[in-house]
């Protein structure tokens, strides 16, 4: 289980991004803590005064809102019920059992995971202290959950080799802003909090991959030199479809000044994936003495890595983007080095593919030592053909046929001793 811990300013937001997805069938109100009644008789007004009322007793604190999010392993297959005892028990232990919540289960991943909207205002108005709140508390709880609960534990465990994000319906853009919005929110926030990248062309070949772009808008326009930022659909030959979205309009508001300060803290954290990245693109060049391009990009698409080459409106490739999508993270070609780079890339393909040739692998079986020892196994040796030889290599040695028998050797005649006596007094 992993559980994040997110501290906002706006109460309002949250519930409109859930009640939003529950709207679309993309998710269900899993459970309310607090509220008296019916829940599922509430709106959205009366769910949001619940809130406002504890806010409204401390109106010093700005950052009062804060949203949680527990994600489940694929593997595990957790009822309501379970799903419930997690969450409850989660909250009282990190000290917000008291507080109102809501709890929504979200359908826009394949593995399963819930949204908690809550806020940190007290009933006598004291505010719940966060601060270190994922490390002193969260992270304890977590991992305490996990085994009461028989949870495929979250630390040590290899990354997914798929992409649990959910490609947006082109097909809802038609409909107009709604299904548009709610469509581009779920993905860009959950690029945002999946991936790491460090531009906004590293971020735009994430987006592209689910159908979204992130657009600043044409040179010498207002919205550029304001630096402003929107979010539109776009079909499969990457052209925009839909009502495009202002950034400052999309839950959690991922705005370019939000972006940048995102970049720099990427840029950090992926340093550790670049070396693996390398070498993935060096084992699919070992596997061949001369690639092709379209063969290179599928090669690495078997390892999860997807390799975007950017060309410009005249048709040149100008730049390589490396997405790899187990490491959860994204690479500008000459932030690998000159040698990955989209020129250097295009220096190396051909225009046929050739595999090399595997080298010739001979094992030693197991032999029996002298003197009563035990078997024991030789190390497997691996041998080149010699490059001088005047007899066939060993692979083809047992395919030859065996050589013809040499003709039969004539009996020679014995001589009788009284014959050699007869001779030898004719001397």
């Amino acid at each position: 289980m992993v559980a994040r811990f997110v501290n906002g300013k706006n109460i309002r937001g949250m519930l409109h991004y859930n009640e939003n997805k529950v709207a679309a069938g993309e998710a269900r109100l899993l459970m309310a803590s607090g509220f008296a009644g019916d829940i599922n008789q509430f709106n959205l007004e009366q769910k949001l005064q619940r809130f406002e009322h504890l806010t409204m007793l401390n109106t010093r604190v700005k950052t009062n809102a804060v949203h949680i999010t527990l994600n489940f392993d694929e593997q595990d297959k957790l009822s309501i019920e379970q799903l419930q005892q997690i969450t409850m028990s989660y909250m009282e232990r990190i000290g917000f059992g008291d507080q109102p919540y809501l709890v929504y289960k979200h359908h826009d991943a394949a593995h399963t995971h819930v949204h908690i909207a809550t806020i940190n205002i007290k009933p006598d108005g004291k505010r719940i202290d966060t601060h270190g709140i994922g490390w002193k508390l969260s992270e304890p709880v977590r991992v305490a959950l996990e085994k009461e609960f028989a949870l495929v534990r979250a630390k040590g465990r290899k990354n997914s080799n798929t992409s649990t994000i959910k490609p947006a319906n082109i097909e809802k853009a038609i409909y107009g802003k709604i299904p548009t919005k709610r469509a581009i929110t779920n993905i860009v926030n959950a690029v945002i909090g999946t991936y790491q990248f460090a531009s906004l062309a590293e971020f735009n070949a994430i987006l592209q991959q689910f159908n979204v772009i992130a657009d600043r808008g044409a040179e010498n326009t207002l919205m550029r030199e304001k630096g402003g930022l929107i979010y539109s659909l776009i079909n499969d030959r990457g052209e925009q479809a839909g009502i495009p979205i202002k950034a400052s309009a999309i839950y959690n508001k991922p705005t370019l000044a939000s972006l940048q300060a995102a970049f720099e803290k990427n840029a950090e954290k992926r340093k550790q994936y670049k070396e693996p990245l390398k070498k993935a693109i060096e084992r699919v060049f070992k596997q061949y003495s001369i690639v092709t391009k379209n063969t290179f990009i599928a090669e690495l698409q078997k390892q999860n890595i997807h390799a975007a080459f950017r060309t410009n409106e005249q048709g040149y490739i100008y730049g390589i983007t490396y997405i790899d999508h187990h490491n959860k993270t994204v690479f500008n070609g000459n932030d690998l080095g000159k040698a990955y780079s989209a020129k250097a890339m295009l220096d190396r393909f051909g225009t046929t593919d050739k595999l090399l040739k595997p080298e010739l692998k001979i094992e030693h079986k197991p032999m029996l030592t002298r003197k009563g020892q035990s078997l024991t196994q030789q190390h497997k040796t691996y041998l080149k053909p010699p490059e001088q030889t005047n007899y066939l290599p060993l692979a083809m040695a047992k395919y030859q046929p065996e050589a013809a028998p040499s003709a039969p050797r004539k009996k020679k005649k014995r001589r009788s001793k009284e014959k050699e006596q007869n001779q030898g007094l004719d001397l």
